[in-house]
């Protein structure tokens, strides 16, 4: 089944044989899975449970019928202060006070521009400042790049209705003009309304609830509570709140929605699942609390790496989200009603400043530029990083790397991107190397980039405790670490180095000089072709809670841990993106991985799911995964392909690469102690199957990086869920297992051992879709069974697409850049198709003045045309760029699914000066609907017309 490794070094061989024996031994001892003992559930978290028990008194608080005319009882505690409710600019503030609580409180509803509605809620006088920075690290502008509605766009009216307070705010620009807002005063409640009819409703429930801080009572009467607000335990641990309680909720319902997504991290399904013990549903609420778990289990809503607080609803008549801005530890409970059809979900977070925001669509394009406007897109990334990522923990050595690199060219197997896990380091020292494994690392990243490769190497938040480690020593002089519960010394953990400390990130001085360790002269080993790995930055912390940091341990600031613990995996990100960019004078795009991730870590690079297991379950559950990621915004990501734990049976690692070409990020990776897994080291059909996918994943390269093109403009995912193409159809509302790349290829994937198991698939809408490899096609809408065999995958290209592709296959993308391109022209019912191609450098930011190709290419009447895109500017960098560019040419076009046979086809270039016949390829088949023109050359930069 698996080939020797032939040649190379004895040590090599004998290091795989010493790795696949411990394995044996590891990966059958049946309690590697997640300790679930280890990790908290709901009944260990006390602010959540207070909240709950709250919640739960709101809904019985006893109904008393209401005479005729006479308000209704009301449902919340909160009521607003008479006479405070004023529009002041873009905002609506008012003081709302709880009914037998005398602290008021400051609630701000923001008008946005663009129709998204900011809500803020925090104590008038708080005893103590509140934390109050994660905008600050979020938001575009650092906070300050919201663009408000003006004055003269809102409308403030006032009405008594049934002896209820009611304000209104309408939109009244053009734009926006179907919104507005409604508060009620007794109880307080906000509904954002479309056309009149509420799509999001704020503290209808009466869940709302903010825990105002207080003076720390005395030591009899802390150990007296058993709530939890001024301390809590968890198995040998106590958590010491020195501010005692402050944690906030609110209920936040979807009106007509039956269908949220998002909130990820989680290993759970598409559609989010209740939360309150439903049949098909969870008795745990979803937990965004950054934190890595080992083995984890599937179908469960225990947190993962990553936390990114977005969610969105959809129906057949609009697209919402709401953007929940805290990085504190967050808990999201749902429940469903049937009659009138509604999704409610409760939100608690344990510390900050309530601050939501409210994006009403309606569209689905229109929600996630309102999405982006706020947390900005996921820019354009080095056209390197959509290539193959092969990784391992770890490779062995220099040779082995090489070696490797070697294998792949032998076999014909393109890839871009070689990793090194964190053995390559002088024992976790990070920024050294191990000389007696690499003993040239410059030399080696030569020989890489010769044949256009990249290395990547890993560097974690922990820093090596050892006072002659040059990094520890400057860190811990300068007080550049997380302190400890006293906000004195340096806070020691434990991770891989053993004994660490932690870089406080919130710390700028930290962060500059972190910065700066990526410098050329300051990273030994380094070239401008090394790239950044960030992991263990949940953080991880060995022998602690959960494995990660004590909450109680101080950033700068005086803040606490638990204030900022979801940010901290990005702001490790961030301080590595800005290294790499800062190494080079041009700046090149930096490419960086982190496994912690949150709202705004798509600004900074990839992301991953996590340690997955090399079985089909987790197989399956990378859809879903990687999906609801995207629809976060978190646009780059992928899952480690063949499972990081585990050994895949040939079958799975196939159908693994086969899927994996199609997420956005694509890397295999594996554990030290499973077997090495290199495609060539599998026998036919193994080797040869896998070659294929990884090939089909370059010729698509242009059409990725097109469309990653599309992302960086407006926010829209890369990787969608069928729903997303296809709003007004509820079949498709749930369905996980399916799914569209871009708004043109749906790819259904099979998922299942029994190859004879057919694979279920349903084209939707009245359109024509097409098999991408044998061009068969189906009219929609229909539902077929396909029995796969493992050299077949299912891909299908929607009918009125154009594809660009580069169809010569080498070592790398980067000898790709002058290949030609071939149209795949794929005609709709209407007899009509569209496209674009966009490509620039690949590397530099030279496109951002201009320096780019973008063609929007149209098929209608039997005519295909070539135009430049509106937003092709004539600079400077433009001009230069076609120079460079101008043996780039159209070699070939494809059109699939014309209604009748053509006999010929004219091409008109300049301006329609030059015109010259073409010749038409229908190979053996004259009356087929597919025919292909070869040998156009017709530039990439200049407009063209074929008349056929």
């Amino acid at each position: 089944m698996l080939r020797m490794f032939g040649k190379y070094s004895f040590r090599a061989r004998v290091n795989t044989l010493f790795y696949a024996a411990v394995s044996a031994v590891l990966l059958s001892d049946a309690a590697m899975a997640v300790k679930r003992d280890d990790f908290k559930t709901s009944e260990d978290i006390t602010f959540y449970l207070r909240h709950h028990e709250y919640a739960r008194a709101m809904e019985h608080h006893p109904a008393q019928a209401a005479d005729s005319g006479d308000a209704p009882p009301p449902t919340s505690a909160y009521k607003v202060v008479d006479g405070s409710v004023r529009l002041d600019g873009h905002t609506l503030a008012a003081t709302v006070q709880h009914e037998s609580i005398s602290v008021p409180l400051k609630v701000e509803v923001h008008f946005m521009k663009n129709g998204t509605v900011r809500v803020r809620a925090q104590e008038e006088e708080p005893l103590l400042p509140r934390y109050d920075e994660t905008p600050k690290h979020v938001l575009r502008g650092e906070g300050n790049g919201q663009e408000y509605a003006s004055a003269e766009d809102l409308e403030h009216t006032c009405e008594n209705v049934n002896g209820v307070e009611v304000h209104t705010v309408r939109f009244t620009d053009k734009k926006n003009s179907a919104f507005s807002v409604r508060v009620t005063e007794n109880p307080w409640t906000l509904t954002y309304l479309q056309d009149g009819e509420p799509m999001i409703e704020l503290n209808g429930k009466g869940f709302f609830h903010l825990e105002h801080l207080r003076p720390k009572p005395d030591q009899e009467t802390i150990d007296r509570d058993t709530t939890g607000k001024w301390r809590d335990t968890f198995l040998t641990w106590t958590d010491h709140k020195e501010r005692g309680p402050e944690s906030f909720g609110m209920d936040v319902r979807f009106v007509g929605f039956e269908h949220v997504y998002g909130i990820p991290e989680h290993a759970t399904s598409l559609s989010l699942k209740t939360t309150c013990g439903d049949v098909d549903g969870y008795n745990e609420p979803y937990r965004l609390w950054n934190v890595g778990v080992f083995e984890h289990e599937l179908d469960d809503p225990i947190p993962l790496y990553g936390s990114v607080p977005f969610m969105t609803a959809h129906s057949s008549k609009a697209t919402v989200g709401v953007f929940w801005l805290n990085a504190s530890e967050t808990l999201v409970d749902i429940t469903r009603e049937r009659d009138p059809c509604s999704v409610t979900t409760h939100w608690i977070s344990e510390t900050g400043v309530l601050d939501l925001f409210l994006m009403p669509g309606p569209s689905v394009a229109d929600m996630y530029r309102q999405y982006s406007e706020l947390v900005e897109p996921t820019p354009l990334p080095q056209e390197f990083a959509l290539g193959y990522h092969t990784c391992r923990w770890s490779y062995l050595d220099q040779e082995d790397v090489l070696m490797v690199s070697d294998k792949m060219h032998e076999y014909d197997i393109p890839y871009d991107v070689i990793w090194l896990d964190i053995d390559y380091t002088d024992g976790m020292r990070y920024f050294t190397w191990d000389y007696t494994k690499f003993p040239d690392p410059i030399a080696m990243q030569k020989q890489l980039s010769y044949d256009g490769h990249k290395l990547v190497t890993i560097i974690d938040p922990h820093v090596k405790y050892e006072t002659s480690y040059h990094i520890w020593k400057e860190g811990n002089e300068n007080g550049y670490f997380i302190k400890d519960t006293n906000g004195s010394d340096g806070y020691k953990g434990w991770c891989w180095p053993k004994e660490s400390n932690w870089i406080d990130y919130l710390n700028p001085d930290a962060v500059k000089w972190y910065s700066e360790q990526y410098q050329l002269d300051k990273y030994p080993g380094s070239t401008k072709d090394l790239f950044i790995w960030n992991d263990m930055n949940e953080p991880i912390t060995f022998r602690m809670p959960e494995s990660t940091a004590e909450k109680s341990v101080k950033h700068y600031g005086g803040w606490e841990h638990r204030d900022v613990h979801n940010l901290y995996g990005m702001l490790n990100h961030k301080s590595t993106f800005k290294g790499l960019h800062a190494r080079e004078s041009p700046a090149k795009r930096p490419f960086v991985l982190s496994r912690s991730f949150f709202a705004g870590s798509q600004r900074y690079g990839a992301i991953w799911t996590g340690d997955n297991t090399a079985d089909w379950g987790h197989l399956r559950a990378s859809i879903p995964m990687v999906l609801n990621n995207n629809l976060a915004g978190v646009h780059f990501s992928g899952a480690d392909v063949g499972g990081f734990f585990g050994n895949p049976e040939p079958e799975l690692l196939v159908r693994w690469y086969q899927l994996g070409i199609w997420y956005p990020f694509f890397r295999a990776h594996s554990h030290r102690y499973t077997n090495r897994r290199e495609p060539w080291l599998y026998d036919e059909p193994y080797l040869s199957l896998i070659r294929n996918a990884v090939c089909q994943r370059y010729r698509m390269l242009p059409y990725w990086y097109t469309l990653f093109r599309e992302a960086s403009l407006t926010g829209m995912p890369l990787m969608r869920p069928m729903w997303m193409e296809f709003p007004k159809d509820p079949e498709v509302f749930a369905e996980e297992k399916i799914f569209m790349v871009g708004s043109s290829i749906m790819v259904a994937p099979a998922m299942d051992a029994d190859l004879e198991r057919p694979v279920s698939v349903k084209f939707p809408s009245q359109e024509n879709w097409y098999n991408m490899y044998t061009y068969q096609a189906y009219l929609a809408p229909i539902r077929r069974q396909f029995v796969v065999d493992l050299a077949q995958t299912l891909v299908f290209v929607r009918g009125g697409s154009i594809i660009p592709t580069r169809e010569r296959q080498r070592k790398s993308s980067a000898f790709m850049k002058h290949d030609p391109f071939t149209l795949y022209v794929y005609i709709s019912r209407d007899g009509t198709a569209s496209g674009k191609l966009y490509v620039d450098d690949g590397e530099s930011y030279d496109y951002e003045s201009g320096g780019f190709v973008e063609r929007e290419f149209s098929f209608a009447s039997n005519k295909l045309v070539s135009r430049s895109s509106a937003r092709t500017a004539d600079s400077t960098l433009q001009k230069e760029y076609l120079e460079r560019m101008s043996d780039v040419v159209v070699e070939s076009i494809v059109v699939i699914g014309m209604a009748d046979p053509v006999s010929n086809a004219t091409i008109s270039t300049n301006k329609g000066l030059n015109t010259r016949k073409l010749a038409l390829d229908y190979g053996d088949r004259r009356t087929d609907s597919k025919f292909a023109i070869n040998g156009l050359s017709v530039p990439i930069g200049s407009d063209w017309d074929i008349t056929f």
